[in-house]
């Protein structure tokens, strides 16, 4: 017997649903990690939260202090990860990235990273990563200083 028009939604939308957002994004992030470590960067935080926001990677390199926007998309994917760091989610993260230096008591320099990282979307396998430095800046325009 055919299945019917629900069920084959239903089998087509479980296979595409295999891993979740979490799962997905929580692997970049590991692979993310670990592009960091192979070129030298030092891992001082992950998923550093605060009430202003959420940063994925917080790492140094040479007494910078880099703080990583980690975007992962499945390979298939036609849009560009880098675009879903818009203007707002750039505030958000220039905002954390003040309250971490204030904490930690840090007047270093630092820079806004993003890593887009592609994987299989049933397996999430690496598949690239693409490594923007100075995805976007603090700028004084915008009440930072």
């Amino acid at each position: 017997m055919p299945l019917s028009p629900y069920e084959l939604f239903k089998k087509d939308f479980a296979k595409m649903m295999k891993h979740t957002t979490k799962q997905t994004g929580s692997q970049g992030e590991d692979y993310a990690a670990e592009y960091l470590r192979k070129k030298h960067y030092i891992i001082l935080e992950r998923n550093y939260r605060k009430r202003t926001g959420e940063i994925d990677i917080i790492a140094e390199k040479k007494g910078v202090v880099v703080f990583v926007e980690v975007k992962t998309r499945h390979s298939t994917t036609l849009s560009q990860p880098f675009e879903a760091v818009d203007r707002r989610k750039q505030d958000k993260i220039i905002q954390t990235a003040i309250i971490y230096l204030y904490e930690k008591k840090l007047e270093c320099d630092c820079r806004f990273d993003v890593c887009e990282v592609f994987v299989n979307q049933d397996t999430l396998r690496l598949h690239k990563i693409h490594y923007i430095e100075n995805a976007f800046i603090m700028e004084e325009s915008h009440g930072y200083f």
